[in-house]
């Protein structure tokens, strides 16, 4: 993207590319473009595109590439220079992408889907798309009812993607080659396991509204079911990830290390689409964490599970990872720890570095509830796991809870303060004290599970319940968080809604609907307004189904039969357990065939397994201080100065340089820049300070650091200095700058550099966090040469724009395609 535009818009790096781990262009491949309909810090924190763009990328004829839906900043600039949107690695616009793949997690981003093909200048509806524009899928879990986008997607990928991605790819490779038409590509693509094209079946509805039927136009086509990956011990994994250069919501290398749970909550659509539970072998699990941490330089390993601490393994893994890693100062964190599997020795092996955060999620406040929705765990469990959370040294514990579930009662929420109040308790018994965050949602049903019959709550109801709890729990001094009852309200229409929500969004993008699920950006009024043109009510969606009602999903099989689901939900009206199979006997849910598609565990071992000697560093005399100077070019001058502190300290964990670490809760490795460098400016004059280990050389440390720095960051010199020298901001005394104007401002340049020369003051006032600072640029500014098109200025305070604003007196907005450059630090004698 051009300079202007990226300088427009808060946050550059999130459309620069160029990151550690992207490919260069392969010229005349199969450009397939991963979009994920969210903002660049959520996508790229989400594993599923990491995986996918790495199986494609060791594809040799496949150019994979990444989109992500443009803040409102930049959708703005697009639109006002008539621009489209375009890919981060080549620049590609999406228009001209073969397969345009999306990733579906959220319903709130349907709109965003939307806006990302209207700034594309792709029709909107697949059928309104002739020969010549990408093919257009999508795939995740809001795939397993894809019905409310059906109108807009050529087909959808139900299940796991790795293999099927590129039996894709190589359908429509090989359609291109043969100058097939679309049409009969879209059989061919209908005919790979997990493929669902929705113009190859007709939906008819009934006077009411309710879905009549859904008919196959092909007679071999009659359902679609949903594509395993069979063994993830021989799956594809990513160990060099794309590495952002700007913080994302999950900053951390993530390992996989089970897909599927089968717990059984009833709730839960996670729980039955992705079974059956299939382990990473430990061995494995330690093979892909070295090689990502290797290849990233994060600081923070995540394994990632459904139900985490149901992995059979766990506690010697975490064992063997702390033994090889505490002393790098790489911390471990488990997301979805389940109630009861927080162990002691797991808990000390966890806090060895630093103790990540910790969550328990109960879901309902009452026994009888719990059992309703099949959560399986007692008060007493809980209060025990929190109890051990506390002893371990942890200071906050997140519990969560739904409201809105079936058969809850008043009763039921009263459950939740009282438990949340035991568990804050749990802290004082310690010893330590403890605080408790309440996060409450809302629930929604959602297609393939026991409850995708039941009714969800209006928003009244739940704007009732969230007051009420809100303020019993202010009473037990606890802090409540919760979802606007609106989003939830419209993640339940479009979770089980059909083909006929195509008019809903297309006019709710009309009306400028963006970012449904950031409630700064969800508009309510424009959703009404838009059901209310649209003559839709969305209560309809919202409804209680029959059991024997055509259900607007029931072509989509997710291998979890619908008489097993029907047996779930009458047990859950009497409150009736059913076991997980992984420890009792087979429930014959319908998801395997015992042969290819089954369980696959890991067979549990002594806690010190995978126990290594632990490495730690040998004593060393005082620590050694180098300083160097970089440059930052090229795209790298959109880099702010908190990115450029990322992309050191990965660049750092990638190097194996032996830097020193701060003490405290959370080590950080000991460097220091020089000053800030505003975005936009490139430097060959930028300076960092290391401390590390006494015997490692500047020559050292310039090599590793070159070696895993990216594009346009280059160390130019590195030298040895005092372990007690001045700082940096100490001893710099004046910059020297260039500034190459474009044509239409390099006018009268001399006599504009004369003018501004002969001012005896030039004040510029700056506001920050509403505190308001005056200076004088005239006499800060100490040399000011003209050069062709070029300023040439050497100056103390001030930043260059406000520099080049005051002698060309125009605004700084008007020198974003000007060339700025830091040339030189002066230093004091």
């Amino acid at each position: 993207m051009s300079n202007n535009i990226l300088l427009s818009v808060e946050k550059p790096a999130r459309y620069m590319g160029g990151e550690m781990g992207t490919v260069a262009d392969r010229e005349g491949a199969l450009r397939f473009v991963l979009a994920f309909p969210d903002v660049y810090e959520i996508g790229m924190s989400h594993l599923g595109l990491q995986v996918l763009y790495g199986v494609l990328k060791g594809v040799p004829w496949v150019m994979p590439e990444r989109a992500y839906a443009p803040w409102p900043d930049l959708e703005e600039s697009l639109r006002a220079e008539g621009k489209p949107l375009v890919t981060l690695e080549a620049g590609t616009p999406l228009a001209q992408a073969d397969i345009l793949g999306f990733t579906l997690q959220y319903e709130l981003s349907y709109t965003n889907i939307l806006n990302m093909l209207d700034l594309s200048g792709i029709p909107l509806l697949a059928c309104d798309r002739p020969e010549g524009y990408p093919l257009v899928i999508a795939g995740g879990p809001c795939a397993y009812n894809p019905e409310p986008l059906a109108d807009f997607f050529d087909a959808f990928l139900i299940g796991d993607g790795e293999e099927a991605v590129i039996e894709l790819a190589d359908c429509v490779r090989t359609a291109k080659e043969q100058g097939i038409a679309k049409a009969e590509l879209l059989e061919r693509l209908a005919r790979i396991e997990g493929v669902y094209v929705p113009s190859l079946f007709e939906v008819i509805y009934h006077e009411d509204g309710r879905v009549a039927a859904i008919t196959p136009r092909k007679e071999w086509y009659q359902s679609v079911r949903r594509r395993f990956v069979a063994d993830l011990e021989t799956a594809y994994y990513p160990t060099s990830p794309i590495v952002p250069f700007l913080k994302t919501v999950h900053d951390r290398v993530s390992v996989e290390i089970s897909r599927g749970c089968t717990r059984g909550c009833r709730f839960c659509q996670a729980g039955y689409i992705y079974r059956p539970v299939r382990e990473r072998s430990p061995e494995r699990v330690f093979e892909i964490m070295e090689e990502a941490l290797h290849n990233t330089g994060y600081d923070e390993i995540s394994l990632l599970s459904l139900s985490t601490g149901d992995y059979g393994c766990l506690t010697p893994l975490l064992k063997g990872l702390m033994d090889r890693y505490s002393a790098q100062k790489k911390a471990v964190s488990l997301p979805s720890m389940r109630v009861g599997s927080l162990s002691d020795e797991m808990a000390e092996e966890i806090r060895r570095v630093r103790k990540t955060g910790f969550t328990l999620a109960p879901e309902a406040g009452s026994e009888r509830l719990r059992s309703v929705i099949n959560k399986g765990i007692t008060e007493t469990a809980l209060l025990e796991n929190a109890g051990s959370v506390y002893r371990n040294g942890w200071r906050l514990i997140k519990l969560y809870f739904m409201i809105g579930l079936p058969t809850e009662t008043m009763e039921d929420v009263d459950g939740i303060v009282e438990l949340s109040r035991e568990v804050k308790r749990q802290g004082k018994f310690a010893g330590n004290g403890g605080d408790v965050n309440v996060s409450v949602s809302s629930f929604v049903p959602k297609p393939h599970t026991p409850f995708q019959w039941e009714p969800q709550i209006s928003e009244a109801e739940i704007v009732e319940k969230q007051r009420y709890l809100r303020d019993a729990l202010k009473k037990k001094k606890l802090i409540m968080k919760w979802q606007d009852a609106s989003l939830s309200g419209m993640e339940g229409v479009f979770a089980r809604g059909d083909r006929r929500l195509a008019k809903l969004l297309i006019e709710a993008h009309r009306l400028g609907c963006r970012f449904d699920g950031w409630w700064e950006h969800f508009d309510r009024l424009k959703w009404a307004q838009a059901f209310e043109n649209c003559g839709i009510d969305p209560t309809f969606y919202l409804r209680r189904r029959e059991l024997d009602e055509v259900l607007p999903w029931d072509h989509i099989d997710c291998g979890v039969t619908k008489s097993f689901l029907i047996k779930e939900r009458e047990a859950s009206l009497v409150g009736a357990a059913t076991p997980d199979c992984r420890f009792d006997r087979c429930t014959g849910c319908g998801v395997c065939d015992f042969k290819e598609i089954k369980l696959r565990l890991n067979e549990p071992v002594p806690f010190g397994t995978y126990a290594s000697q632990a490495m730690v560093p040998e004593p060393t005399e005082d620590a050694q201080r180098i300083r160097i100077r970089f440059e930052k070019v090229g795209r790298m001058r959109f880099l702010s100065h908190l990115e450029m502190l990322t992309l050191f300290t990965r660049a750092v964990g990638r190097s194996g340089i032996p830097i020193r670490f701060s003490q405290g809760f959370h080590p950080h490795p000991k460097f220091s820049f020089a000053t800030a460098l505003s975005v936009g400016i490139e430097s060959y004059a930028e300076y960092m300070d290391f401390e590390v280990d006494a015997g490692y050389t500047a020559a050292q440390l310039q090599e590793a650091l070159n070696a895993t720095l990216p594009e346009g960051v280059k160390v130019l010199e590195a030298d040895e200095i005092p372990l007690r020298a001045p700082a940096l901001s100490v001893i710099m005394d004046k910059v020297r700058y260039r500034v190459t104007l474009p044509e239409e401002l390099a006018v009268d340049l001399e006599a504009k550099a004369a003018a501004f020369l002969a001012l005896e003051s030039s004040p510029v006032k700056r506001e920050k966090k509403g505190k308001a600072t005056e200076f004088d640029l005239r006499h800060e500014l100490v040399e000011l040469k003209v050069e062709g098109r070029a300023l040439e200025l050497v100056a103390g305070r001030g930043k260059l724009l406000e520099f080049a604003s005051a002698i060309l007196g125009v605004p700084a907005d008007a020198l974003k395609e000007a060339r700025l450059e830091k040339l030189e630090v002066v230093f004091k004698p």
